[in-house]
């Protein structure tokens, strides 16, 4: 089974990019199969067809789980996140079951990924069976923050993940 992270903060190897790595790795038990910092595909965003960007969408839609995740800017998602998520047509993430998962500096947004991010991803076409997450970026590493959602979101992991 495939678990891959993608990660769309506008500056490469992000607080956002550690916080998705460690809550696939504590999801699953494993390290990301795949770890995608969209912001290092760079100007292929832009545009269609660029191979690295086609390349990294191959990734993700051949992948059984899914943490996507983006820092809050502007009470929503990154426009980095948007130009790659773009890239997917109408249900191609069928068969993907996806986290959505967002940082920020305070409470005030933590409907964010729920209301934001979830959305897109279903509309994609992926499975989103726990509830978006929201950590605040300078807590991210207390697992203790996030246990409830944990519990909760390993019980609806693709069962074949779990012990692999």
């Amino acid at each position: 089974m495939t678990v891959t992270v993608v990660a769309g903060n506008p500056k490469p190897a992000s607080r956002t990019l550690d916080a998705a790595k460690l809550v696939a790795e504590r999801l699953t038990g494993a390290p990301p199969d795949i770890v995608i910092d969209v912001i290092e595909l760079g100007a292929g965003l832009l545009g269609w067809g660029d191979p690295a960007v086609a390349e990294a969408v191959e990734q993700v839609k051949r992948s059984d789980v899914l943490v996507c995740a983006s820092p809050t800017f502007k009470a929503t998602y990154t426009g980095v996140l948007k130009l790659f998520l773009d890239q997917f047509g109408a249900g191609s993430l069928a068969g993907v079951t996806a986290f959505p998962l967002m940082l920020g500096a305070g409470p005030g947004h933590a409907l964010a990924p729920e209301l934001l991010l979830r959305p897109v991803l279903v509309e994609l076409g992926a499975s989103c069976p726990a509830a978006g997450l929201y950590l605040l970026d300078s807590q991210y590493t207390d697992k203790a923050s996030w246990a409830g959602w944990l519990e909760t979101a390993t019980r609806v992991l693709p069962r074949e993940r779990l012990g692999s």
